[in-house]
């Protein structure tokens, strides 16, 4: 996408992303806390520490209670109650298979649902419910600090973000400028100087907060920033939300003092996050996208995903493609907001980031089979998470395995190798084989 994105919604290309393609597997690395897993997490912290990076955020939702394959909209906007999926082989199987009830996915005791606090309760509550299945724990950050800060040259702060989890375009700019707001109050908490870098981890649908963040950050007065918060004050002030209006206002300061995280360069990778917002590459540093993927086309185009049914509700309960849900939570599908004052507010918002509505634009969106952006850097990576199981609990069809325990350390040797073209020797690995590329 252009600088100066405004918000557009990115083009889908399938293209050939070229030079901007990486492709892996997971493969095993020194137990999780060994000696040998604590040292090559140490020698990763240096060399983060070494290229600028003073922070890493966490960021995630709640796969649960959240409808995350967006099926509220897609019912609303007709589907199968209008017939619109006939004459399309295996369609009306694929959407049963997608809604909330029928996926496999539970909800939480309680019937909890959205907006999540980011808060210690909350985090503790959602990490004995899911664990670490599209979920970054309390424990996984806390092992995280305490190995990559082994041998660093200076501290490496891990922070745990979670976002709401109201997978609609509301929600998803109300978080866009809570983490901001959040971002900044750490970057003058900590003394953070201009040219220091955080580096953001973003788990599925938080990727799509950073990519509206990218475009909250460009440096130039695009048009769409001060509409969307525009909306945002009035929706704030109709509902009484006073904490959310004076977190809009401090923004507005911030942009009219052009005093953006004090200079401090935002990296970003997400993880299975669904193409929908284009990226402003002018407004962040270093992108890189990872997707759980399995080769299954006959084509050769390895960088898209497989669309075909009836097959994809064989392969789905097994997550024998990849990550499902990113390849299906795309434009057209989402959530409802609760109330008629958000709807009103997510319709002002949607008319503004994204132009595709309508059970067939879905339908475009997902048979397209994108997988990346057209921004940033593009990595495959086979998680090995198809295993067979037809327990959503397993894999939240090919969702879940970025964040798990045992994949912390290839991530991170992963994103230093992509990200910051930083090699990793196998004797760093712990193990008996580097990644491919």
């Amino acid at each position: 996408m252009p600088v100066e994105n405004n918000f557009q919604h990115d083009d889908l290309s399938r293209k050939n992303p070229g030079e901007r393609l990486f492709v892996s597997e997971l493969k095993p690395t020194a137990k999780v806390g060994s000696p040998a897993w604590c040292d090559a997490m140490a020698q990763c912290g240096r060399r983060l520490s070494d290229a600028g990076v003073r922070a890493i955020i966490f960021s995630h939702g709640s796969i649960h209670g959240t409808d995350v394959f967006g099926m509220q909209r897609l019912d609303e906007a007709g589907g199968v109650k209008r017939g619109y999926s006939r004459g399309v082989s295996g369609l009306d199987a694929l959407l049963s298979l997608m809604r909330e009830g029928d996926n496999g996915i539970p909800p939480f005791p309680g019937g909890e649902k959205p907006p999540f606090p980011n808060d210690e309760k909350t985090q503790a509550w959602l990490d004995g419910q899911v664990g670490d299945a599209g979920n970054f724990t309390r424990a996984y950050v806390m092992l995280a600090h305490r190995a990559l800060n082994g041998q660093a040259t200076r501290p490496l702060l891990c922070v745990r973000w979670l976002w709401r989890s109201e997978h609609h375009h509301l929600g998803r700019v109300i978080a866009a400028v809570e983490l901001l707001d959040s971002l900044q109050a750490l970057c003058e908490r900590h003394c953070f100087e201009a040219g220091e870098r955080i580096l953001v981890q973003a788990h599925g649908q938080a990727g799509l907060v950073l990519a509206l963040v990218s475009n909250f950050l460009c440096s130039s007065p695009v048009t769409g920033r001060s509409e969307l918060l525009r909306i945002l004050t009035s929706y704030a002030v109709q509902t009484q939300q006073l904490e959310l209006a004076d977190t809009v206002a401090r923004l507005e300061r911030s942009i009219e003092r052009g005093a953006f995280l004090n200079g401090v360069i935002l990296d970003v990778v997400t993880l299975g996050a669904p193409v929908r917002y284009g990226w402003d590459p002018s407004g962040i540093g270093k992108l890189l996208h990872i997707v759980n993927h399995r080769h299954l086309r006959t084509d050769g185009k390895i960088w898209l995903a497989k669309m075909e049914l009836p097959q994809m509700t064989v392969e789905m309960p097994v997550a024998w493609g990849g990550d499902y849900v990113q390849q299906l939570a795309v434009a057209g599908s989402d959530a409802l907001p609760a109330t008629e004052e958000a709807k009103a507010a997510n319709k002002a918002v949607w008319e503004i980031v994204e132009p595709y509505d309508g059970f067939e634009r879905w339908l475009e969106c997902a048979r397209r089979a994108v997988r990346f952006p057209t921004e940033g850097r593009c990595f495959l990576v086979d998680y090995k998470d198809c295993t067979g199981s037809q327990n959503v609990r397993d894999h939240y069809y090919g969702h879940a395995a970025y964040t798990r325990m045992d994949a912390m350390l290839f991530n991170t040797f992963e994103i230093l190798r992509v990200l910051y073209d930083s090699d990793v020797s196998p004797s760093l690995r712990g193990d008996s084989g580097a990644a491919g590329g």
